[in-house]
């Protein structure tokens, strides 16, 4: 069997490292990859970076599954093309991938179905949207339109914060046209949770929950990031709260899917809001979650290629889900200036021998030279039998990296 990955990051990274443990799989090709993955047995990365390209490659080598990383692609359509082609792939059509896409249009689904989430407002004028701030109760929630590589959500202290981000996204544009539309929404007090899921459209499966560390600093300070760590199980998911998540998010989510006639055979990643007055839906993501993937996938027991298949052919219903027992802990390892600006080119070196599972993400190289080339350089996620034993394992293993201007927080987890 043939399959092939599309993106670069960490989050493929464990997709390639999770796909080659089936037996039947012969080769992953991962697009472009990165020096993870040209690492990881079965992989060979290849240099396309282009859909039409992607599309023709998949057919002249007769690749039996896609997986697809990026958010960005699904919202371009790739699902719709390669299913014209008739080639199996993972992730929605176009249609259903503006869940991600588009802030408002999730809220008005969210809205439309009966979703528990946050009150909210939509503006497309800086001023009306300042005009609105001025009696709003705060902390307040701004959040861009459109895909910002998971940086678009501010939380405001005060009216000048707020001013500010409105500013920063409407008239000075710094996620180029994804913030010229915007969501103030009210501010959820609570412990945040993420759970990976995955549907082909008549059932969705959840997978075990997970947390994200999503700000830049230890005790949750500083600018948002893409994500600086996870753990799954999230301690704070009881029965309680699963069993609500299901009843008013999940059921609706879905009902949702069916008669907005969406053709939706893959992740769908729910962000929650655990708080006193119950769990609110707080986002859509239409594909798997970075860092969350790092930490979730290893703990499945279940064939992850089998699982990929069912959800495509649409035979959900009739996979059996299996969890390892323990816990995971994924620390990332970030550029000294992320998420602002920073600097590359920095050799990784390794000493001594990992206990976990080290994850490559804004990382190039071959031949056993690695230097890095992105903000979020790594992950290392740690596996015990309790979530103690899993930080531990992943704090140990870290120490044993290095690269100039490494940095990471020492708080994942606790």
């Amino acid at each position: 069997m043939k399959v092939l990955i599309i993106g670069s990051g960490g989050r493929e990274h464990a997709l390639v490292s999770k796909v080659a443990e089936n037996p039947s799989v012969d080769v992953v090709y991962c697009a472009p990859g990165n020096g993870g993955t040209y690492r990881e047995s079965k992989c060979e990365n290849i240099n396309i970076t282009k859909m039409d390209e992607l599309l023709e490659f998949a057919v002249k080598n007769k690749i039996d599954i896609t997986i697809v990383g990026s958010e960005e692609w699904l919202v371009q359509g790739i699902v719709d093309k390669f299913n014209e082609k008739g080639l199996k792939i993972l992730g929605p059509c176009a249609k259903a991938a503006k869940l991600e896409g588009s802030k408002a249009y999730s809220k008005e689904f969210m809205k439309k179905y009966g979703i528990k989430t946050a009150a909210y407002e939509v503006f497309e004028n800086d001023k009306e949207a300042i005009d609105y701030l001025k009696n709003c109760e705060y902390p307040i929630v701004i959040k861009a339109d459109g895909l910002a590589a998971g940086k678009g959500v501010i939380i405001c202290n005060d009216f000048v914060e707020a001013e500010k981000s409105i500013n920063d996204f409407m008239v000075l544009d710094i996620f180029k046209g994804s913030g010229k539309k915007i969501i103030i929404e009210e501010f959820l007090e609570g412990v945040e949770a993420s759970i990976l899921s995955i549907t082909d459209g008549k059932v969705i499966l959840p997978f075990v929950s997970s947390k994200d560390h999503k700000q830049i600093f230890d005790a949750d300070k500083g600018p948002n990031t893409g994500g600086m760590g996870a753990i799954a199980p999230n301690p704070y998911c009881t029965k309680q709260v699963l069993d609500e998540f299901y009843k008013n998010i999940l059921l609706p989510t879905l009902k949702g899917i069916q008669n907005e006639v969406m053709d939706y055979r893959g992740i769908i990643f729910f962000g929650i809001m655990i708080t006193k007055k119950g769990v609110y839906s707080l986002e859509y993501n239409v594909r798997f979650g970075d860092p969350e993937t790092q930490a979730v996938l290893p703990l499945m027991k279940s064939d992850f290629v089998g699982l990929v298949k069912a959800a495509i052919d649409g035979e959900l219903k009739n996979f059996n889900l299996e969890w390892k027992q323990g816990y995971s802990c994924c620390l990332i390892a970030a550029s000294k200036g992320y998420p602002g600006s920073y600097s590359t080119g920095y050799e990784i070196s390794e000493v001594g021998k990992l206990e976990g599972k080290l994850f490559l993400a804004g990382a190039v190289g071959d031949k056993g030279t690695m230097r890095t080339n992105g903000g979020r350089v790594l992950g290392v996620t740690g596996f015990g039998g309790t979530l103690e034993k899993a930080r531990e394992i992943a704090y140990a293993d870290m120490k044993k990296i290095k690269f100039d201007g490494m940095y990471y927080r020492t708080d994942i987890g606790k």
